[in-house]
């Protein structure tokens, strides 16, 4: 490794020297690349950003899957590097809703693997001495969180990543390798291995015909086969240089260091206490050696323009150190007092630093990882935290040579926000909202209330107008149920029975309309519009062969046909599920969910062959889509059609161009809801035209509008259909989720042998439904699951299966044609049998539940009648 000579090209460029640049060429090497450079414009061990100030504790509970797994395998890096003191976690709670959401974390633990208790502010005094237990009522430990040094641990990464991929070590006796606290030598140029460039300015990415060519820097011009942006706040710079978007903005997260603490000079060591946060007040309290870090996310969010952040010779510190603000830290301090007096009380204490630390704040609070659209070789690693930032250079380093990773990090890709997230102004307006959140309590459903509207269908003002409740998707607007049919509550009172929901937790961010809606949907008919679909057409002389190679089912089918499908990773998880239709010979249509829009066009883009006569042309927001469904919907629809949309003529599974009224529209015959209806498209400009003509003859038919409420979680879980980021992710085949109907086509395709193998082998678990057998809680309240939750047994132990996944509630809502509450989890096969009686947990307390389906058998209208009426 050097910083004297700079090379003239390279196979991976990786742009950024903090723990995430460091561990994506330490992965990249294992994984086989043996050309890396790393660039940075900061020195080294530290070059100034986030890496150097984070106070670099890890607390592995999340109450998302992706990122517990992420920290709980950099937690076993960290330790790999000796860079790790285990020293516990406890978050306190002074409020009885925090007590509620502790119980919640317990929860999620449990669900993904995790060990985590709850404590006795008694218990929690017995671990940490110098809290004041009189304000706060309960405490959650997780044993397994602790410190690390992600300056050493870079330090380590980078002299492993350089013997790997000059051939010195094989990956598999990198362990022996140890970091020399600084830079080595160069070697020759000729020997390949990790090349690391420090106080290094990149000036421009350059990028011809959509593909990234070169890194120019102030040292040199490098080309590049790849190049990875993982430079924390300053990436979206580095992404505008090659065309594309980033979005992130800096933030402040404040904090000080308060020393020499009498206490904790009879210890030995950085930490001999569980790290301490106080969640309601937004902050942690941890040792330091003999000092105490405060940090606080509780101020005012105070956010920055990247291209406000100092140079390095500019700033007193860091350039992602600047000056506290202290007005805003006064709350902080005063609550740091009120929690932890006896330490900060000490009169020989004092503050030794303090600083408003700048780190990435996101849209939505998540990682932006993987290939970034429209630029073939350029990744981004950016808005990684420290407790993450192993498992994902790790990850990624996977994605980029084998295709998919241990870890399914779907929910974290970069193109989340195409099409309508990237403005600075959005950005700004989210990461405003979402600072609050950073230790709020989120309830699974909260909705963002900032920059909207922003995506709206032509039905928006026609269903404002029934009073939608609207809920957002990828930055669409969607009615989730209407206030309008409140009527109905009434009307099926008796079906509603013991439906409601009492708790204000289970009840909040939904409505019993909905089930309303849902009863009125199965007997008459109803509008559901817009859902919001990211839709491609792929045209061109290769295009069949080209889909043939992308998707398990077979799309050489008679133009008019459609195929619901599987998209599959080499290794048979699921990179997305779908539905193709043919509208030509040489022409295809794709529909895909709109929060995958961007992660499915880019992989679709990503795999058209250099030489292929294929083009994707994006129209999802050229289209909009009204669903028409229920018993009466072929009535409503032939009275306003030209076109004949008998079962004969129109024959489900099928698709065909029809005229309503005026519009000119594109209709296929399926259904996410189990009913008989369409799914009709029309071009955005005539949308609300196609509502007002369907609306207008539907009213001799009682026609109902109703919300995505139904069609994404009633509907769809009397059906038994599968949810991709629920229940179809990478961790899981086609054969555990029950979707090998396909068979295996002659033709290749992208997960083929692994999809095989999975149809040949036993599976390790099996998806199922469950319904909850008693919702009475130990109060007498009656408590309904929101999904997330652990499936235990008898004994109240989590079920494991013998991959070692844990049994977690997938989806969950009710079904109130079938008069129960329905919970999807994979279950191993010894559980996976029809009536088998089993638990959930929920809030520290369990209900019995009974397996109603194992496989993917419809629990309503299992013959799929009603859809082929």
């Amino acid at each position: 490794m050097s910083s004297k000579q700079f090379p003239a090209s390279a196979e991976t460029v990786i742009l950024g020297a903090g723990i995430v640049g460091n561990s994506l060429a330490y992965h990249l090497a294992r994984y086989g690349r043996d050309d890396i450079v790393l660039v940075d414009k900061g020195p080294l061990p530290d070059p100034g950003g986030s890496t150097g100030h984070a106070s670099n504790f890890l607390m592995p509970v999340e109450h998302s899957k992706e990122m517990t797994h992420l920290t709980r395998r950099s937690i076993e890096q960290y330790k790999e590097f000796d860079t790790f003191v285990n020293s516990g976690g406890i978050e306190v709670a002074r409020t009885d809703e925090r007590v509620e959401e502790l119980k919640r974390r317990v929860q999620s633990a449990k669900a993904y693997g995790e060990p985590a208790e709850l404590l006795t502010p008694e218990e929690v005094e017995e671990m940490l001495p110098y809290v004041n237990t009189d304000i706060i009522k309960a405490g959650f430990y997780s044993p397994g969180a602790g410190t690390c040094d992600p300056l050493r641990a870079g330090e380590v990464m980078r002299a492993r990543a350089d013997a790997i991929a000059s051939g010195e070590v094989a990956p598999e006796n990198v362990g022996e390798v140890q970091a020399d606290g600084g830079v080595q030598t160069q070697r020759p140029e000729s020997t390949g291995g990790l090349h690391v460039s420090p106080n290094t300015e990149v000036l421009d990415i350059h990028v011809e015909h959509g593909e990234v060519q070169a890194v120019e820097t102030d040292r040199g011009t490098v080309e590049a086969d790849e190049v990875i942006i993982a430079a924390g706040l300053w990436s979206p710079k580095l992404a505008e240089m090659a065309g594309v978007d980033i979005p992130l903005t800096p933030a402040v997260h404040q904090m000080v260091s308060v020393g020499p603490i009498s206490f904790f000079e009879d210890y030995e060591g950085e930490i001999s206490f569980p790290v301490l946060r106080d969640m309601d007040t937004q902050m942690y309290e941890r040792q330091h050696g003999n000092d105490l870090e405060v940090g606080s996310y509780q101020h005012r969010p105070i956010l920055w323009d990247v291209d406000d952040v100092p140079s390095i010779d500019e700033a007193p510190l860091s350039p992602t150190q600047p000056p506290l603000t202290d007005d805003a830290f006064e709350q902080s301090m005063a609550d740091a007092l009120e929690i932890v007096p006896d330490l900060l009380d000490d009169p020989n204490a004092g503050i030794r630093h303090e600083i408003d630390g700048l780190l990435s704040q996101t849209p939505d609070g998540g990682p932006l990882l993987g290939p970034l659209q429209d630029v073939e070789g350029l990744w981004s690693a950016a808005a990684v935290w420290i407790k993450e930032a192993p498992a994902i250079g790790e990850a990624i380093a996977q994605l980029m040579t084998r295709g998919y990773s241990d870890i399914d990090i779907h929910a974290s890709d970069v193109n989340r926000f195409y099409h309508y997230g990237t403005s600075r102004e959005f950005v700004k307006n989210r990461a405003h909202e979402g600072f609050k959140k950073t230790y709020g309590i989120v309830h699974p459903a909260e909705q963002w209330q900032s920059s909207r509207p922003l995506r709206t269908s032509p039905f928006y003002h026609r269903q404002d107008d029934l009073d939608a409740r609207f809920f957002e998707a990828a930055g669409w607007e969607r009615p989730q149920w209407y206030e309008s049919n409140e009527d109905l509550l009434e009307e099926y009172s008796e079906e509603l029975e013991g439906l409601d929901r009492p708790n204000e937790w289970d009840s909040r961010w939904w409505d019993e309309t909905i089930l309303a809606e849902h009863l009125h949907m199965r007997d008459k008919v109803a509008m559901v519009g817009d859902m919001g679909f990211g839709i491609f057409d792929l045209r061109g002389d290769d295009v069949t062969a080209y889909l043939e190679g992308m998707v398990v089912g077979r799309v050489d089918v008679d133009v008019g046909k459609t195929v619901y499908t599987p998209v599959l990773a080499p290794n048979g998880g699921f990179v997305s599920d779908l539905t193709i239709a043919r509208l030509g010979e040489d022409h295809y249509r794709v529909v895909t969910g709109g929060a995958a829009a961007g992660s499915d066009r880019s992989w679709f883009q990503s795999h058209i062959p250099e030489d292929a006569d294929v083009k994707l042309i994006d129209n999802s927001e050229a289209l909009c889509t009204l669903g028409v469904w229920g018993p009466d919907a072929r009535d409503l629809v032939q009275s306003v059609t030209e076109e004949d949309v008998s079962h004969e003529a129109f024959p489900p599974y099928t698709a065909q161009e029809i005229t309503v009224g005026e519009v000119d529209a594109w209709a296929m015959r399926l259904s996410y809801v189990g009913e008989l209806g369409w799914e009709i498209y029309a071009p955005m400009g005539q949308g609300q035209r196609l509502w007002d003509v369907l609306w207008e003859a539907g009213q001799e038919y009682d026609v109902r509008p109703v919300g995505m409420g139904v069609y994404g979680t009633t509907g769809r879980l009397e059906k038994g259909y599968r949810l991709f980021g629920h229940e179809l992710e990478s961790e899981y085949d086609p054969s555990e989720a029950g979707l090998t109907f396909h068979g295996v086509k002659d033709a290749d395709f992208v997960g083929k042998e692994a999809y095989a193998e999975a149809i040949e082998e036993d599976d390790a678990a099996t998806l199922c439904t469950l319904s909850v057998d008693d919702h009475t809680s130990e109060s007498g309240e009656r408590r309904f699951m929101l999904g997330g939750e652990p499936i235990v047994d008898e004994d109240g132990e989590v079920i494991v299966d013998e991959e070692g996944r844990e049994s977690y509630v997938t989806s969950a809502g009710t079904g109130p044609t079938v008069g129960k509450h329905l919970l999807m989890a994979y279950l191993p096969p010894e559980y996976a049998e029809e009536g088998q009686q089993l638990q959930v947990e929920y809030f520290d307390e369990t209900y019995p539940v009974t397996v109603e389906v194992a496989g993917s058998r419809p629990l309503f209208d299992p013959e799929n009648e009603r859809i082929r009426s």
